[in-house]
């Protein structure tokens, strides 16, 4: 026998409404890419990551930008190109923002009367030495950017050996300035940080970039790169410095790259790899991944010659490359790096 449900009971999963009402007409949904609380959420961190791969590709490809030499360095000192321009200490990695008093390297005045500390007083040495390495980049990345344009490209009509930086301050400024003084373009590869901070005025502007993901700005530091030169810097050119020579060092890129370490005396201050060497950690062939160098002119020569050698010269007969047959990725530009994976 079927249960017996009393009618008011029976109703009561039945909507208020009446069935026979029509509801209320409907906003046309957005689009999930023009949905700015998914794109920004956790779920959307995919659709993000592969923005920051996509987006510049596309601007490479518009620009034909075939290779690059990337300059690595100090963000945290101005430059000292005009002798009144007092030498300041940044706070940070990109900030705007200079450091506190007592961590500014000292006065003259300061000296005189005794009331500099001794970190101050070794500031103010170092802030010297940092102002002449940002002159030496400026100096070396107009050099590259005029034996540059000298070089073919393949095909022809896109830009060979461009320079590239991280986009901020220091060293990164001098590079992109160098580049732009010689009339060259230059690319800028800013990241976004927890603080103010602005690219520098030298970056060609349609190659200005800013990315949020670390690891995303390190791939296209080191996919096109045909060539790197190292800065004295601090911890980040350190990560990215060992970042490439660990790509390097275990073949996961099937180019020659070019690595030149500028500045000798800071370096081999800062790292003993030789001791690397002694311990076993690294094998002895591994300091031959790069070079130092201490004047520009030294610098220069070194790439010039690598990026001739491994780029720009035939294993055989000794002459520049013919153009390759046609292919898509050719057509398009740019000459993406392979890599071993």
């Amino acid at each position: 026998m079927a249960e017996f449900i009393p009618r008011a009971e029976s109703n009561l999963h039945l909507s208020k409404t009446s069935p026979t009402a029509q509801p209320k007409p409907l906003e046309r949904a957005r689009l999930a890419y023009e949905n700015p609380e998914f794109v920004n959420s956790p779920d959307g961190r995919l659709i993000r990551i592969l923005a920051e791969y996509t987006e510049p590709l596309a601007r490479f490809r518009r620009e034909r930008i075939q290779d690059t030499i990337v300059f690595f360095g100090s963000a945290r000192f101005h430059s000292r190109s005009e002798a009144d321009r007092a030498l300041e200490l940044l706070d940070n990695t990109g900030s705007t923002q200079p450091a506190p008093p007592e961590e500014q390297p000292a006065s003259i005045p300061s000296i005189q009367d005794g009331s500099a500390s001794d970190l101050q007083r070794r500031r103010a040495v170092a802030a010297v030495e940092m102002a002449r390495y940002y002159e030496d980049a400026r100096r070396l990345a107009g050099m590259m950017t005029r034996w540059a344009a000298t070089v073919p490209s393949n095909p022809p009509g896109r830009h060979r050996f461009v320079v590239t930086s991280g986009g901020g301050p220091g060293i990164m400024e001098a590079a992109n300035r160098g580049a732009y003084e010689a009339g060259g373009k230059s690319i800028g590869l800013n990241i976004r940080l927890p603080f103010e901070q602005h690219p520098n005025p030298y970056i060609t502007p349609e190659l200005n970039f800013e990315f949020h993901y670390f690891f995303m700005r390190k791939l296209w530091f080191a996919y096109l790169a045909k060539a790197l030169v190292v800065f004295p810097g601090g911890f980040g050119t350190l990560d990215e410095m060992f970042e490439l020579l660990t790509l390097a060092q275990t073949h996961k890129l099937a180019k020659k790259m070019t690595v030149v370490i500028y500045g000798g005396d800071y370096w081999k201050r800062v790292l003993n790899l030789h001791a690397l060497v002694d311990c076993g950690a690294i094998s002895p062939k591994d300091v031959d991944l790069f070079q130092f160098a201490d004047t520009p002119e030294q610098a220069f020569a070194m790439l010039r010659d690598g990026l001739t050698a491994n780029h720009l010269v035939g294993e055989s007969g000794g002459s520049v490359q013919e153009p390759a047959a046609f292919s898509i990725e050719a057509f398009l530009g740019p000459e993406f790096a392979k890599t071993n994976v």
